[in-house]
């Protein structure tokens, strides 16, 4: 049976999240918290916010006490980073590791999957899930659509909440520039590094920041995407069904910083966020509590399968791809697979 994207989205929203009774509830007590994947800085940094509580944004409330290393050898940043960041876990945190991710799970509140390549993350999400904890997963959520979708769904069959997010969401300038006064919106535009990594589609790798922005300002329900693309720019558009049009600007071999710039009807405002970790992980920390994702499993679906369809855009010259048609596949593809 083939099913339209209204129909997909329609199965993830319902029955996804767990109740709060089934996620620890007690602040008094701090969560003890699982991390899979050591090979990002984002381990150390989330880490480093919830153990010292002299740091600059400290978010209280959890423990990392127990980690599974993981690692890819076939992508050079995590060759070059999985050592250093694992031995400062161990050495300066006290972080426990542990050899298999089910014997991690089992021994944990809440769990975080880190890993900077997103195609084991289904696989670590599948033992991670069988644990019955709230999972956070970083970007990228997953090394494809059809992952994501088999990570909902797995997700689902557990009841077994999930949550993921750029930082770049809850920055205080991404926030400003979603509250801007600029009359009836007309638009929005992201720009921001875009480099590629050649396992994953183009923009799953550093342009996710940037896609995301521009959501947490347009929101859900983009029906196609059409995308330039050179060795040094991307430049990806989306129309969303009432007229308004979001356009990721992504650079490569060239020091970018972000920026947002809305358009409405009576203005312009523009905003340059950066990295939010603290705030990202107050979300994280609140979302382990009451198992309520922030970010819908449907969203996060949709920011997946906007950024395929620019690559299928892109393939086919920067014709225009329509977003139910990549949801289609990457769901026929998922059912395959199984």
């Amino acid at each position: 049976m083939k099913l339209s994207f209204r129909h997909l989205v329609s199965f993830f929203a319902l029955g996804m999240t767990a109740s709060a009774a089934d996620t620890p509830a007690d602040p008094a007590k701090p969560l003890r918290i699982g991390m899979i994947g050591l090979d990002t800085s984002h381990v150390v940094a989330f880490t480093r916010l919830l153990h010292d509580a002299s740091a600059e944004g400290h978010v209280p409330g959890g423990r990392v006490v127990g980690a599974y290393k993981g690692g890819s050898p076939d992508v050079e940043a995590s060759v070059r980073l999985l050592e250093g960041y694992t031995r400062e876990l161990v050495t300066k945190h006290g972080v426990k590791l542990y050899d298999r991710i089910e014997d991690l799970a089992r021994e944990v509140d809440a769990i975080m999957i880190e890993s900077i390549d997103g195609r084991p993350h289904l696989d670590q999400a599948r033992r991670a899930f069988a644990a019955g904890k709230p999972v956070f997963i970083d970007k990228p959520f997953a090394g494809s659509l059809s992952d994501a979708i088999e990570i909902q769904r797995l997700a689902k069959q557990h009841n077994v909440p999930v949550f993921s997010a750029s930082s770049l969401r809850y920055h205080a300038a991404t926030l400003e520039a979603k509250g801007a006064r600029v009359g009836r919106q007309i638009g929005a535009l992201a720009m921001g590094p875009a480099g590629i990594e050649p396992h994953h589609p183009d923009l799953f790798w550093y342009g996710i920041h940037s896609v995301e922005a521009l959501y947490a300002i347009l929101g859900p329900g983009c029906t196609q995407v059409s995308r330039v693309y050179t060795a040094d720019t991307d430049i990806v558009t989306g129309v969303w069904p009432d007229g308004r049009t979001g356009i990721v600007r992504g650079t490569r071999n060239a020091k970018t910083e972000y920026l947002l710039m809305v358009f409405g009807a009576t203005g312009r405002a523009q905003t340059a966020p950066g990295g939010a970790y603290a705030a990202l992980l107050v979300e994280v920390m609140r979302f382990f509590r009451t198992g309520i994702p922030p970010v819908t499993p449907e969203e996060t679906l949709e920011i997946l399968a906007f950024m395929e369809a620019a690559d299928e855009s892109k393939r086919r010259g920067g014709a225009p791809v329509l977003i139910s048609e990549v949801m289609r596949a990457a769901g026929a593809k998922a059912a395959t697979t199984r």
